[in-house]
């Protein structure tokens, strides 16, 4: 697991553990082990490089590391292609927070601010740092943000004690654990925007991207970069194995993950947990990989460009 223990991934990868050996031959125990850092590039290279491909290994990493190979980051130690894509137990939409007590209470006057706000981000790759970076492509707001946070815990630390005022996460996220719910009950923070291509109905007043957009007269060209970066939402939150796994053992983990994501009880102790499902298969994930890393040069050049490569 690309993250520290805690974290929404961690807690998607032990309710798997919990339930998913059941539906694999022989009935095996799954240990978690957590491998935070560089926003669970660590991770991933560890899964494509390292570990044997004979199924024993699964990676639960970050969506938009695919964000890393296509501008050419010499960090990246994979093909995102080639990755056995197991499933993903849910798409991730993400929203952006900003601190209550700022002047940004809009993404308009972020817009018109002579400042920009100051949001926290793990790695290039993370939502926190992407998702701003976005919103300076497509819509033209400014942001100021601060690198090196080891975990996404360690930017919400950071907001509290006000050295960043922002975060991009997912919305799962910020209804499933503390101190979110804290924070909403205390109106700590307030949601200025959101990914998804319809308005969450938990977030009924916060405007989408796409709506964004729409109100800024986003070009056609800015439009493709936005497609494009947030298929990362597609990915949700996967789970891969090493390249070169048998075709067998793909298919044997792929059925186990869909049979435990889609158990009754499964859902009923995520429920509990407040982890919502709504997985993407394997099969589709692959297919979806494949389409990302097919890019023109100008579009990789747009990804540079906002990426700061």
């Amino acid at each position: 697991v690309g993250t520290k223990a805690g974290d929404v991934y961690d807690l998607y990868a032990r309710l798997l553990a919990q339930h998913m050996p059941k539906y694999i031959p022989g009935n095996p125990n799954i240990i978690v082990q957590n491998m935070p850092g560089a926003a669970a590039l660590i991770a991933a290279n560890h899964v494509y490089n390292v570990a044997k491909a004979d199924g024993l290994t699964v990676g639960a990493i970050y969506p938009a590391l695919y964000f890393d190979q296509l501008i050419g980051r010499k960090e990246v130690k994979f093909d995102w292609a080639k990755f056995g894509w197991i499933g993903s137990p849910v798409t991730s939409n993400h929203l952006l927070y900003m601190r209550a007590d700022t002047p940004y209470k809009t993404m308009a006057d972020i817009h018109k601010a002579s400042e920009p706000p100051k949001c926290g981000a793990t790695g290039t790759t993370s939502t926190a740092y992407w998702v701003p970076k976005l919103l300076e492509e497509v819509i033209g707001t400014k942001f100021n943000i601060v690198m090196g946070y080891q975990a996404g815990q360690d930017i919400d630390l950071a907001v509290e004690r006000g050295e960043v005022a922002c975060r991009a996460f997912t919305i799962t996220a910020f209804f499933a654990r503390e101190p979110f719910t804290t924070w909403r009950k205390k109106g700590f923070v307030r949601v200025l925007m959101q990914t998804g291509r319809k308005r969450d109905q938990r977030l009924p007043d916060v405007p989408t991207i796409h709506e964004l957009m729409d109100q800024y007269k986003t070009q056609d060209a800015d439009r493709r970069l936005a497609t494009l970066v947030l298929a990362a939402g597609t990915f949700g939150r996967p789970y891969v194995l090493p390249p070169g796994t048998p075709g067998d053992t793909v298919k044997i983990i792929r059925q186990a993950f869909s049979k435990t994501i889609n158990d009754p009880e499964v859902k009923a102790d995520a429920e509990k947990k407040k982890l919502e499902i709504d997985p993407t298969s394997g099969e589709e994930l692959e297919t979806l990989a494949k389409e990302v890393t097919t890019q023109t040069p100008e579009i990789i050049e747009r990804m540079r460009k906002m990426l700061g490569k």
